[in-house]
């Protein structure tokens, strides 16, 4: 017959497996950067201490539009990866094509204001690489003025202009924390798979 000190140790056992399981787990989803859906105490802080002082409605306003707001991230990040990869392989001097390559004076200027700018607020600024100061519209003009490097992975200059100028006037929304309209969800979807067929 077990007795009390036995099922005592024998839940705490228990629970200290899986403090060790979620631990296990909770490294694994950040070596391999995948999510396992663990949520860890910094999502329960901010479920526990932020989201009640918010209306229910602007609450599942949001949990819709997170999809379309990740969604967009990664593509954006993509975008990011291929200009500076593209870039950064064409000159001898990797570390610095930023100033070898053919990036147009007027958003070296705007992208130098807003690293300026962003210093003087004092917060910790965003990133080491000037191209994470461009905005989607200027990513548009690097890739047009270095055709002869994007012309290889693109398959038209004008669809990649068209389909950049589609992506930038719906990611106005989303960066804007506005709901995007159900036509503008569809339109979302299929830019996105425009994207990815100029590369094919």
């Amino acid at each position: 017959m077990i007795n009390n000190n036995q099922v005592e140790n024998q839940l705490r056992a228990f629970g200290m497996s899986n403090v060790l399981l979620i631990e296990d787990l909770l490294q694994l989803q950040k070596k391999q950067g995948i999510d396992l859906g663990i949520v860890t105490s910094e999502n329960e802080e901010i479920t526990e201490n932020y989201y009640p002082q918010f209306g229910i409605a602007i609450r599942n306003d949001a949990h819709k539009m997170s999809i379309y707001y990740d969604l967009f991230y990664c593509l954006e990040r993509t975008v990011r990866e291929i200009v500076s990869q593209t870039l950064s392989q064409s000159v001898n001097d990797a570390e610095d094509w930023w100033n070898l390559t053919n990036i147009p004076e007027n958003i070296k200027n705007d992208v130098e204001n807003r690293i300026q700018r962003e210093k003087d607020s004092g917060v910790t600024i965003r990133s080491e690489n000037e191209l994470d100061y461009t905005t989607f519209g200027e990513l548009s003009t690097i890739i047009s003025s270095n055709w002869t490097l994007f012309g290889s992975i693109f398959s038209s200059k004008k669809a990649v202009e068209k389909v950049m100028n589609s992506l930038n006037t719906l990611r106005g929304p989303i960066a804007h924390c506005s709901m995007l309209a159900d036509d503008e969800i569809i339109r979302l979807k299929l830019t996105i798979r425009d994207w990815f067929r100029l590369m094919e």
